[in-house]
């Protein structure tokens, strides 16, 4: 056993793969971090490290914005350990609205204060939607993507050993473009750990250049499949719009969604990402001691909501 035991916490490495996998794979709710990949890409940023609890799976701790947070995949722990764990963290984050539903009433009786993460809900659509851009809320979509196919040669690959170095010359183009790194370390050790942590993808070429890439994995029982990464060259007009349809098209059937994460409270992320209409939202909580002096409620009710008018 490679995950030791609650209070002994340890950095998430490769070796813990085999621990995370199954556990990971009996979840339905589709939280993009819950998978071993998501976690494993990201430790560094956030220091994630693990413990087992018994009866109730892994603990994963991590820092964001010098707060320190929890969080418990796969179901939740008594209040007697939250109430001991809370005096270590701030918060626990990516409660599941499964877990919610199960567990709200228990927890608030407890005392504790749980709120929507509004900024943390994935979004996910139907993945004949995308594939598809069919009627007048996808017009602008489609001219788009109509316009790239006239105006370039285009070709798309499957990701794998023959391809990935056009993967990194598409990563370290894309962020000479942005002028900074953004999620190219994680993005990169992506390609670099391809094979070991069983992503799939697709490279994207015009004109001959290696032009856009797209990185992710199963979720959700394999009923969803989470885009991770999306990179495109920007001098292509409609290339993200080209590859966002493109690659759903030839994902399998057995996708019924795509989920493409969150928009973690950007405004113009959050607009780009409701253009695309999606069917609706992975929905994830956070779980307080008490009550957060800087909660605004009616952000926190009435967000989802006012996104999809």
């Amino acid at each position: 056993m490679v995950i030791a035991n609650y209070p002994d916490f340890k950095p998430i490495n490769l070796a813990m793969k085999s621990e995370f996998f199954p556990a990971f794979n009996l979840l339905s709710d589709g939280i993009s971090e819950f998978t071993f990949a998501g976690l494993y890409l990201f430790r560094n940023t956030y220091q994630y490290e693990v413990a087992r609890i018994p009866d109730t799976g892994f603990i994963i701790r991590g820092v964001k914005n010098g707060e320190p947070f929890f969080f418990t995949p796969c179901c939740l722990p008594t209040n007697d350990f939250l109430l001991e764990i809370f005096t270590h963290y701030s918060y626990l984050k990516n409660m599941s609205e499964s877990q919610c539903r199960k567990e709200r009433i228990r927890l608030e009786m407890a005392g504790f204060f749980v709120m929507e993460d509004r900024d943390n809900f994935d979004y996910y659509y139907r993945r004949e939607d995308l594939a598809e851009l069919s009627g007048k809320a996808y017009h602008k979509k489609r001219n788009l993507v109509n316009a790239f196919v006239n105006n370039y040669h285009y070709e798309q690959k499957n990701l794998d050993k023959t391809t990935i170095e056009d993967g990194f010359y598409i990563l370290d183009r894309w962020r000479l473009e942005k002028g900074e790194d953004g999620d190219y370390k994680a993005n990169r050790e992506a390609l670099e750990l391809f094979d070991e942590l069983e992503l799939r993808g697709s490279v994207f070429y015009v004109e001959n250049e290696p032009a856009g890439l797209v990185m992710g994995e199963p979720l959700a029982k394999a009923r969803m499949f989470t885009v991770h990464f999306e990179k495109g060259l920007s001098k292509f007009k409609g290339i993200y719009q080209f590859i966002n349809q493109a690659f759903a098209q030839t994902l399998p059937k057995t996708y019924h969604y795509i989920n493409r994460e969150q928009d973690l409270g950007d405004p113009g992320l959050r607009q780009a990402k409701m253009t695309y209409r999606p069917v609706g939202f992975v929905k994830k909580y956070r779980v307080y001691p008490t009550k957060p002096h800087n909660v605004v409620m009616s952000a926190a009710l009435t967000g989802t909501d006012a996104e999809q008018e």
